[in-house]
């Protein structure tokens, strides 16, 4: 245990946390750096301790004077911790999509709050990005911290972040995972890592609405669109982001961060906030990727105390229409489907084409599974039948075993319909299964229909 001087002594070297019941025990191990465990609960700690030391240095920040950001929250909160110490003024200029929780942490903290619209773009003279700068050039004495553009920003985490990451490890790190706000993390992170081992490969998640995925992927600045996971994503392109050290960005909806969010605090004990859980999601899709052997590193960057009044709170999430996907489970939604239909309606690999036909055209659907006893072993569509059908009529008398698709994927029945949402991106049904035995089917006619009627 440590001793400290003053709670600034007190921020960085955060432990790392295996990831166990979330992470598939088939792939890579999972680890978490808990920033969310700094003095003032974010991963933005470090950056505020570094800014204003150096802003000191500079003699640009003097005894009395004031810093001025803009602000989700996390960078407010380190800053007003820093500046409470060092007794400086904060103003701190926040969207107005930012949870109340951290509005009234940042007044408590004694910062002055300013909101501003998060609907005008980044150039617009009232967007936080204008009036944060326009306030500090206007107040006597005040530094803008800038951390979209201050490098003190992404060498904090190439100092501190990264050697530690490193050494916790052991250098035992096959991928690192985080998301991308002002781009410090991810690229001190990576920059400190891949000095070490080139090898390494770094994935970020990125809101669906974030312009950062099409950026790297056509150099192109395009147009943003809301989103309600704070903090990651972007609308401009920050200047401590180094965009070629990530080696794939991935979308993550609103809706799968805010679950996974709620399925680590009652899988992992871990009450983090909605960034997290956009990362988690990855990490753990990254980890199931991997073998074994191999570790996955990823970052847990800010508290879920920020967020009780928003993806913690049912009323909110129904509000926002995600609440039911979460809540339901598959083996529901399959006791809510049409009790006309079998719960699973399939044939067996003796079937030929044509019995197949007929079954589908019984029951008015145009896929069905192949089934041998309780084993999944393919699938039929009726169009690739009847296409294949018209070419040699023959072909109807074939067994469907030598004609059948690989089979659709399947998930536990006790799983959440918003798990099953993933699967049915990529495919047209999943089979339900309770103890290893298919007990139905779901479509995304289904899902669509279950989400119209919530």
């Amino acid at each position: 245990m440590r001793k400290a001087n003053n709670i600034l002594e007190l921020v960085g070297e955060t432990p790392m946390l295996r990831i166990g019941k979330l992470a598939d025990p088939g792939g890579a191990a999972l680890w978490a750096k808990m920033e969310y465990l700094n003095p003032g609960h974010s991963v933005k700690d470090r950056i505020a301790v570094r800014i204003v030391e150096d802003y000191e240095k500079e003699g640009l920040l003097k005894p009395g004077g004031t810093v001025v950001e803009a602000t989700s929250g996390n960078t407010g909160m380190g800053l007003a911790v820093v500046c409470a110490v060092k007794d400086y003024h904060t103003i701190f200029v926040m969207p107005d999509k930012v949870s109340d929780e951290k509005r009234r942490l940042l007044r408590a903290m004694g910062a002055e709050v300013v909101i501003c619209p998060t609907s005008v773009g980044p150039d617009d003279p009232a967007s936080y990005y204008s009036v944060s700068r326009r306030i500090a050039e206007e107040t006597p004495g005040a530094v803008l911290a800038d951390q979209y553009f201050n490098p003190s920003n992404t060498q904090t985490h190439i100092d501190t972040t990264g050697p530690e990451i490193w050494e916790q490890m052991e250098g035992q790190i096959d991928a690192f995972v985080a998301s991308m706000g002002t781009g410090g993390t991810i690229t001190g992170v990576s920059k400190y890592l891949k000095g070490k081992n080139p090898n390494i490969k770094v994935w970020a998640a990125d809101p669906f609405g974030s312009i950062l995925k099409e950026f790297k992927q056509t150099g192109e600045m395009t147009l943003g669109y809301p989103y309600l996971v704070e903090g990651i994503g972007e609308d401009i392109i920050p200047g401590n982001l180094d965009i070629n050290l990530v080696d794939e960005i991935v979308n993550v909806t609103d809706e799968d961060s805010f679950y996974m969010s709620r399925q680590m605090a009652r899988k992992e004990g871990i009450l983090a906030g909605g960034s997290a859980g956009s990362i988690m999601h990855l990490a753990i899709e990254v980890a199931k990727g991997m073998r074994p052997d191999q570790n996955v590193v990823t970052i847990i960057p800010d508290t879920g105390e920020r967020y009780l009044s928003k993806h913690f709170s049912d009323e909110w999430l129904r509000e926002k229409g995600m609440l039911s996907r979460e809540r339901v489970s598959l083996r529901r939604l399959r006791q809510m489907k049409d009790k006309e239909l079998p719960a699973i309606v399939s044939v067996g690999p003796e079937a030929t084409a044509r019995e197949a036909l007929e079954v589908m055209n019984k029951f008015n659907i145009s896929q069905i599974p192949v089934l041998t006893g309780d084993e999944n072993s393919g699938r039929l569509h009726d169009s690739s039948l009847l296409a294949s059908a018209l070419k040699d009529s023959a072909f109807l008398d074939e067994p469907v075993a030598a004609v059948m698709e690989a089979p659709f994927p399947s998930l536990d029945e006790s799983a959440s319909v918003a798990q099953s949402v993933q699967l049915l991106l990529r495919d047209q049904g999943v089979i339900l299964t309770k103890d290893d035995r298919p007990v139905g089917f779901v479509t995304r006619h289904d899902i669509i229909t279950f989400s119209d009627g919530k």
